[in-house]
């Protein structure tokens, strides 16, 4: 889901997908109205990850569209292609966000599913996707908005107590949850038209282990800050974790809210 993370393994990347893709495939479809993605688009997807969001973009644009996954990490492009080699509308490349290889006005759509809150400059970033998008076409990202209601970010606090280096990362997540904030973003870079809306949803899993076993196992950036911790404190995060969602061995509930942001060139 973010374009920092690098998976040391298959397994990994693998328990990202288990972590993730309900979360992916419940909120894709508001970032793909966000941005009038339609039947034979072509679309560019930024940050892709392991493929998840453009396999979405992918299933919108059908078989006349295009959809041209990117990451900046190579060994996430590789997953992502893994994804999406079978697709002979699908393509794959290593791309710096701030700094894209494309020509002006490739694209009918750009989409940014939870990664422009890691890019460095995230101005130069929403320029470069309005430089690739043609004339009337929309670039629509999504952001976690708050701590309380993101989906895997409270392990992470946790986690950070015993992982400083963890904490400015965990801060970043939330860095652009303000919609104020967005809209000024994306003016900034010249887009116009400009939207932002609030998508909440509560996910509820049969038990706490099919909730936090993928990350225990390795999965997302949660999972591959756990495995650098001891396992004593391995313990101590899971009970912790176990305790805030009020775990009794049944079904447990886990909410996650987006910010979308939209606009037009």
């Amino acid at each position: 889901m973010a374009a920092e993370l690098v998976f040391k393994d298959e397994a990994a990347a693998a328990e990202y997908d288990r972590a993730f893709a309900h979360v992916t495939a419940h909120f894709m479809p508001f970032l793909l109205r966000a941005a009038n993605v339609a039947p034979g688009m072509r679309v560019l997807d930024i940050a892709t990850g392991t493929g998840l969001s453009a396999e979405a973009a992918l299933a919108t644009v059908g078989p006349s569209g295009h959809v041209m996954a990117a990451d900046v990490s190579p060994a996430m492009a590789e997953k992502a292609r893994d994804r999406l080699g079978k697709a002979p509308n699908a393509s794959v490349s290593v791309e710096d966000g701030q700094a894209l290889s494309f020509a002006d006005s490739s694209f009918d759509a750009v989409l940014c599913n939870l990664g422009l809150m890691f890019f460095p400059d995230p101005v130069r970033g929403l320029s470069e996707f309005r430089r690739v998008l043609r004339p009337g076409g929309r670039v629509a990202v999504s952001v976690n908005t708050v701590l309380e209601r993101s989906y895997n970010h409270q392990i992470n606090v946790i986690i950070a107590r015993h992982m400083p280096s963890l904490a400015e990362a965990v801060t970043r997540t939330f860095a652009l949850g303000e919609a104020s904030r967005l809209t000024s973003l994306f003016n900034e870079a010249g887009l116009v038209d400009i939207e932002t809306h609030t998508v909440r949803h509560t996910f509820v899993l049969p038990s706490f282990d099919a909730y936090y076993g993928p990350f225990e196992r390795g999965g997302g950036s949660t999972g591959q800050a756990l495995a650098a911790l001891p396992e004593e404190i391995r313990r101590a995060v899971r009970d912790e974790v176990r305790r805030d969602l009020a775990d009794r061995g049944g079904p447990i509930e886990a909410e996650a809210e987006y910010r979308i942001a939209s606009a037009r060139r």
